[in-house]
């Protein structure tokens, strides 16, 4: 007789364990008496899935209400004399670019004399139309004169301007004391909120 190689069992016995755990499951979902219940069902969807917004608003449609806050500089021609200014100003508009009043709103700003001390400040509405590609519009509003040295004078202006990506504008009012002035500037408004329109 030969002596079996122990090698040759070995490999048996080790293919009967992996077959006999392989068939374990099977053999435990076919018994109902395993102990075993297969999971149920998710209940069924009582709406519609839903990945996002029906759709976005198109790139190209300006319409909406803005916020834009920017800086402003100004060359002005007041009491006799020419000086210049600095300041900035928020405007809150509205925005309906295929109407006859295409924009409204209205605009709070400040700014300083760079010669004559103190400043001003100012409250205007805005009324705006197209006219060609281009966007022109009028300001007008109360409006106080600040002075270092002096109490606060009272006044009022009316504007025009143009939106040309900056917004070149020109106005003239009057201030009590002082008389008539000129101005001649350009304001750089930047949106730095949207709400678009809905309806």
């Amino acid at each position: 007789m030969q002596t079996p190689h122990p090698g040759r069992f070995a490999t048996t016995g080790i293919a009967s364990i992996l077959a006999g755990l392989l068939a374990l499951p099977a053999t435990a979902l076919a018994d109902p008496g395993s102990g075993a219940t297969p999971a149920a069902d998710p209940p069924p969807r009582r709406t519609p899935p839903r990945s996002g917004p029906d759709a976005f608003p198109s790139s190209w449609d300006l319409d909406g209400s803005y916020l834009w806050l920017g800086p402003s500089g100004a060359a002005s021609h007041v009491d006799a004399t020419w000086d210049s200014t600095i300041g900035a100003d928020a405007a809150i508009v509205r925005v309906r670019e295929h109407d006859r009043l295409a924009l409204v709103g209205a605009t709070f700003g400040g700014s300083r004399w760079t010669e004559r001390g103190g400043g001003r400040l100012w409250l205007d509405a805005l009324a705006g139309t197209h006219l060609g590609s281009r966007m022109l519009g009028l300001s007008a509003g109360p409006l106080v004169e600040l002075s270092d040295l002096a109490h606060p004078r009272l006044g009022g202006s009316l504007g025009l301007w143009a939106f040309l990506g900056m917004t070149p504008f020109v106005r003239v009012g009057m201030v009590q004391e002082l008389g008539v002035f000129g101005e001649i500037g350009i304001h750089l408004a930047l949106p730095v909120f949207r709400r678009a329109r809905h309806d």
